[in-house]
């Protein structure tokens, strides 16, 4: 048979162009489709739901706190994780912290297509995480990684990268489609059946998506993404977890001895300031899983070049943003017609939550007016398009939140919450926060 490169669609023939997919010159001979099981063979066995035997060893401690929130309360047995993130960004520092503190009995196999042992050894000494337990691989044909993995069998096992592995019946190139999809499905079969939890590391595009087929994060069982802010954090999040919420957020600072876990991270991205805050400054205590993080919001709002107004926003979407600045031209009357708007997030880190939107707002308003927010006041709220502030999740977790960091008010939607200030509308908050009396 004549596979396609680009969409894995089969040919009994050469062709020049793909039909499914359009490419040209992407067909090269694979291996023939396996036979069908005779119909008429014994039907395989099923299992009541119910009968299913519980285990209490699902899960194991990862040895990183940060880790084991995000993946819902440590590593499980049998899953399989990818890993994502920028080059450079400590993607094998992490898994190479997380294979030296795993808590758990069984040897620790580490596949390296990309790094020689003597490389490995030197980053392990430098972050202190060498381990006798720690057994190195630099294999990268599938199959003669299978019969490693048959007789090590260990209990933790991490392929950095997964785009360096290769099956020679698909050919001598590695890292394209169906290498990719076919060493994912053979490996995640192999750790599922032997209980062994699988790491893979992979590549990502300049888009900042992982690279190769989106079919490979259908197979795996969670998604990571690791990303850096403008300083030496990192920020560990999942993108789809079959175990745990999706919602944690774990935080890293890279430093000489590897990545150091950020335990306390309610200060971490508040400016420290004497006085007035300048125009545009807005904290909000935003929920980021199941702790909350004050953050520091800046806007500003400067006459745009050549009469078209355009919104910068890496940090906070910027489809958010117009929709703040159309919701104070309708609702306060001030136009952003002939401005530019600025959004930022000091610390880097990326806003997803819906908490933000009436911060959003109070934010751009006085860094178009040019008036200072008031000082010791967080905001935090939910906009509808009508102008209207909407209730939000873990409201008093929130404001004790900020008040143990010496916060004396937080404006808020209208809720019973003693200390809260409620607003109904989006007027309501503007004359709380700039005409209190």
């Amino acid at each position: 048979m004549f596979i396609c490169g680009a969409c894995g669609h089969t040919e009994p023939k050469w062709l020049g162009r793909c039909p499914a997919c359009g490419e040209w010159n992407t067909f090269a001979a694979g291996p023939s489709p396996v036979k069908k099981k005779s119909e008429t063979g014994a039907a395989p066995a099923t299992i009541p739901l119910t009968r299913v035997e519980d285990r209490e060893d699902v899960r194991f401690d990862s040895g990183l706190p940060e880790v084991n929130r995000v993946l819902g309360g440590g590593i499980v047995r049998g899953s399989t994780v990818l890993l994502g993130g920028e080059p450079g960004i400590g993607k094998s520092t992490l898994m190479l912290q997380v294979a030296a503190g795993v808590q758990s009995p069984g040897r620790v196999l580490l596949v390296s297509g990309e790094e020689s042992p003597e490389q490995i050894k030197l980053r392990a000494g430098r972050i202190r995480a060498l381990s006798e337990r720690i057994e190195i691989c630099t294999e990268t044909d599938l199959d003669s990684l299978r019969r490693v993995l048959e007789a090590v069998k260990p209990v933790l096992v991490v392929i950095d990268s997964i785009q360096t592995l290769k099956s020679t019946d698909l050919g001598p190139v590695p890292g394209t489609v169906n290498q990719m999809k076919y060493a994912v499905q053979e490996l995640s079969d192999w750790a599922k059946l032997h209980r062994t939890t699988l790491f893979l590391v992979g590549h990502v595009t300049k888009e900042g998506a992982i690279a190769g087929p989106k079919v490979v994060e259908h197979l795996v069982d969670t998604v990571l993404q690791f990303e850096a802010s403008d300083q030496d954090l990192r920020f560990l999040r999942a993108v789809k977890n079959r175990f745990g919420s999706v919602d944690e957020i774990g935080i890293f600072r890279m430093n000489e001895d590897g990545l150091e876990q950020i335990k306390n991270a309610n200060e971490l991205f508040l400016q420290k300031r004497s006085g007035a805050l300048p125009p545009g400054i807005v904290v909000a205590p935003l929920i980021e899983g199941s702790r909350a993080l004050l953050v520091e919001l800046q806007s500003l709002a400067a006459p745009a070049k050549g009469g078209l107004p355009r919104v910068f926003s890496d940090r906070i979407d910027p489809r958010l943003v117009w929709k703040a600045v159309g919701v104070i031209e309708k609702y306060c009357g001030i136009s952003f017609a002939n401005h530019d708007s600025y959004v930022n997030v000091a610390g880097g880190l990326q806003i997803r939550e819906v908490g933000i939107e009436l911060p959003l707002c109070l934010s751009l308003y006085s860094a178009r007016l040019g008036v200072p927010f008031p000082v010791r006041t967080a905001v935090c709220g939910e906009v509808s398009l009508a102008g209207e502030i909407r209730m939000i999740r873990q409201a008093e977790k929130r404001l004790k939140t900020a008040q143990e960091l010496g916060f004396e008010r937080i404006i808020g939607p209208v809720t019973d919450t003693p200390g809260w200030l409620g607003a109904a509308v989006l007027q309501d908050a503007v004359r709380l926060a700039f005409k209190p009396e």
